[in-house]
C-alpha cells in the first residue's frame, strides 16, 4: 500500500534511476602496476564518488607498489589502503566481476597481447610517461610523479563528466580516446 504523498516512477523514470545509480567498474593496465596504473585506480576511486570502482594490473607485475607513488598519494589525501600490484590474470579468469571500460596507460601494455575480459569492455589508450624510469635526482623523481598524477587527473576528471548514461558506444569509445591524448608529454608542440 502506498503511502499517502509518496511519489510513484514511472517505468522510464524507474529505468533512468537504475541507470544513474549504476557503478561502472574500471581497470587501468600498465605493464609493472607499480607506479601509472596505480596513481590512476586511486585518482578514479576518490574522483568517481562512487558511481566507478577502479582497479589496477600489470602483464608482468612488480610485486610491489613503488613508494613514491604512495607517498604521493599519502600526500595529496587520495587512498592508498587497498593498492596492490597485481597481474591481469585476477580480472581475466573465470569468475572474474565483468568490466565496462579498459584504459592503458603505458606504451607497451597498449602494445601486448591481452587476455580475453569478461564483459567484453571499451578499451583506450591513455599513454603516460613512466615517472619510475626517470633516473637523476629525488626531487627530478618526485616531479615526474607529480607530473604522471596531475596528467592522470584531468583525463579522470574528464572521464568522470562524461554523460555515459545518454552517449552510445561508438561516441564514448572516441570520447574516452579524445580523453587519452589530452595533456601527453610526447605530443608535439
Amino acid at each position: 500500500m502506498l503511502r499517502s504523498g509518496a511519489k510513484v516512477l514511472s517505468p522510464r523514470e524507474q529505468l533512468r534511476k537504475m541507470t544513474t545509480e549504476r557503478i561502472y567498474r574500471v581497470l587501468f593496465l600498465c605493464t609493472g602496476n607499480s607506479a601509472r596504473s596505480i596513481l590512476a585506480e586511486s585518482l578514479l576511486n576518490h574522483w568517481g564518488h562512487g558511481r566507478f570502482r577502479a582497479s589496477s594490473a600489470g602483464s608482468f607485475p612488480k610485486g610491489q607498489v613503488h613508494p613514491m607513488a604512495v607517498e604521493l598519494l599519502k600526500r595529496t589525501n587520495l587512498p592508498t589502503d587497498s593498492l596492490r600490484s597485481k597481474s591481469w590474470d585476477e580480472f581475466a579468469a573465470p569468475g572474474a566481476p565483468s568490466i565496462d571500460f579498459i584504459f592503458t596507460v603505458c606504451d607497451n601494455a597498449a602494445g601486448e597481447v591481452c587476455p580475453v575480459w569478461p564483459g567484453k569492455p571499451m578499451t583506450a589508450h591513455w599513454g603516460i610517461a613512466d615517472p619510475a624510469a626517470v633516473e637523476g635526482t629525488d626531487a627530478e623523481k618526485a616531479l615526474a610523479f607529480r607530473k604522471a598524477l596531475e596528467e592522470l587527473e584531468t583525463r579522470i576528471k574528464l572521464l568522470t563528466s562524461l554523460p555515459i548514461d545518454s552517449l552510445d558506444r561508438k561516441t564514448l569509445q572516441a570520447r574516452f580516446r579524445e580523453i587519452g591524448k589530452i595533456g601527453t608529454a610526447t605530443q608535439s608542440a
